[in-house]
């Protein structure tokens, strides 16, 4: 990889596709460089990183906005980030008590059907109907 990169060989870089660079860029988590008169808009390498970062916290639960707000704070922030990532954690936490909760309900709904085997009324649907 060579010190500047056009737009397709910083999406392929990165691993990701133009479209998201250009979406990255419009929401501001990656700079858009000035368009010469004749030619590509070059991207300085540690664009990759910036993308990638952004990719590895995706896929950690942040949003686009925290991860916005990461990059803002970067890495002199050790504590701030580390309070982040603990309120993150807190509701992942909590979305799996209730996606739990939610499986239940729907364990107890798929029982019912299996006990109740009658061809004329579903448990299931009503419940979801709000009949029972």
């Amino acid at each position: 990889m060579g010190q500047s990169l056009t737009i397709g060989y910083l999406a392929r870089a990165a691993n990701v596709n133009i479209e998201t660079v250009r979406y990255y860029q419009r929401i501001g988590l990656i700079m858009e460089p000035v368009k010469p008169s004749s030619g590509y808009r070059i991207y300085p390498p540690e664009t990759v990183a910036r993308i990638k970062f952004v990719k590895s916290a995706q896929a950690l639960g942040f949003s686009l906005q925290e991860i916005a707000e990461l990059l803002d704070l970067g890495s002199g922030h050790c504590h701030d980030v580390r309070l982040r990532a603990e309120q993150k954690r807190t509701h992942i936490d909590q979305q799996i008590k209730d996606l739990t909760s939610l499986r239940s309900t729907l364990d107890n709904l798929i029982q019912s059907c299996q006990v109740d085997a009658d061809k004329i009324h579903c448990p299931i649907i009503e419940t979801l109907a709000g009949q029972q």
